[in-house]
């Protein structure tokens, strides 16, 4: 089972599979898919025949981009195991954002980029921490916004310290 979410004209549709047969938005279709090389394929709906070809393809994000008819179009994935959490009420939906900060190792803080009410996007440094005579800087693994800073520059933080919530 699996589901693909994509945009065309400003409408968002929903494909998806099960026990075989094809949905688009809750809608079973008929279409004959066949596979011409590696990334690309011959599709015939409605009567009307379309080439695609898989462009760009982001698995961790399960993200990828597909050139149908020339034109790009840009599908998300969700597999089994993600409809199965969505289902759930697990879902990582909120995957991109951030999570409060925690120290890697003992340190010494050099330095906070910082403050609250800031915005970060995933990669931006946070702060740069001094661990056995090197200077590291972490950054951020997600999008969010600042809440609190519970450590200064010059404080000693232990391992697993909170230093920033989010």
């Amino acid at each position: 089972m699996y589901e693909i979410k994509f945009s065309q004209s400003d409408k968002e549709y929903r494909l998806s599979t099960k026990d075989g047969d094809i949905f688009i938005d809750d809608k079973q279709v008929d279409w004959d898919i066949n596979k011409t090389d590696h990334q690309s394929f011959h599709i015939i709906y409605h009567n009307q025949t379309f080439n695609a070809h898989i462009v760009e393809i982001d698995y961790e994000s399960k993200v990828f981009k597909l050139q149908l008819n020339g034109k790009i179009i840009e599908l998300e994935l969700k597999d089994k195991m993600d409809l199965l959490l969505e289902e759930m009420g697990i879902s990582d939906l909120d995957q991109n954002q951030m999570n409060d900060v925690k120290a890697p190792m003992p340190g010494l803080i050099i330095d906070i980029m910082v403050a609250p009410g800031d915005e970060v996007k995933k990669g931006d440094p946070l702060l740069i921490l001094e661990a056995m005579k090197m200077e590291n800087v972490i950054k951020a693994a997600g999008d969010g916004t600042i809440a609190e800073i519970k450590a200064k520059k010059g404080d000693s933080v232990e391992k697993n310290q909170l230093i920033i919530q989010f």
